[in-house]
């Protein structure tokens, strides 16, 4: 395993990274928002669960192939940019109840905002470069499985989101609650949670691969 000292400085650059504004916390705040923070919650769980994926994917060399082949690459993020246009639909047709912060009202099952957390992040080919590029300066091969290290870091890496992203959902889950007191506001949320869809989808297919 890396030693403490080199944890530490992973940690360190961990924090920074995730409390930079950036797709994922938008996502997270927009789900808070729009369905409170048991959905912000699940949706940067799934979030997690696609970083330990990517981290998995590069310990095993997987993401190679999206340097060295273009046609992966663009394949991934057409599929990605894809499905968060499907969310925004998804979200625009929706029925008001399916954002409602009342307990009782008819909402989005808990499961299926895990998932959507979980593909957005799989689905997006510079996640898996940003691992593939930071992950092995903090990798020492004599240190044990690469598998293994890359595992550690990933859960540093959400520890630190966990953080991060844990405020920013108690904020938003309030802002939540006091919007959902306005009738004329109600449908606000599911519009919110589309742009944002939308935007991240825009985002992929002009970003390119830098």
């Amino acid at each position: 395993m890396p030693d403490l000292s080199m944890l530490l400085v992973f940690a360190s650059a961990c924090l920074v990274l995730t409390a930079t504004p950036g797709p994922d916390m938008l996502l997270v705040a927009s789900r808070s928002l729009s369905q409170g923070r048991a959905a912000g919650l699940l949706t940067y769980a799934g979030i997690a669960a696609g970083s330990y994926c990517h981290a998995i994917a590069a310990a095993l060399g997987l993401s190679q192939l999206l340097i060295a082949v273009p046609a992966a690459y663009e394949a991934i993020r057409w599929a990605g940019a894809a499905y968060l246009l499907y969310l925004a639909w998804k979200a625009i047709r929706a029925t008001p109840a399916a954002f409602a912060l009342d307990p009782s009202a008819g909402r989005r099952p808990l499961a299926r905002i895990f998932v959507d957390g979980f593909l957005t992040n799989l689905l997006n080919p510079k996640v898996a470069l940003f691992v593939l590029a930071l992950f092995p300066q903090f990798v020492r091969p004599e240190a044990g499985s690469i598998l293994v290290q890359m595992l550690v870091l990933s859960t540093i890496l959400n520890g630190m989101g966990l953080v991060v992203n844990g405020a920013v959902i108690l904020l938003s889950g309030h802002l939540g609650w006091r919007l959902a007191g306005a009738g004329r506001y109600r449908r606000l949320p599911q519009y919110l949670l589309a742009t944002v869809f939308a935007a991240l989808a825009g985002r992929l297919l002009l970003g390119g691969r830098d």
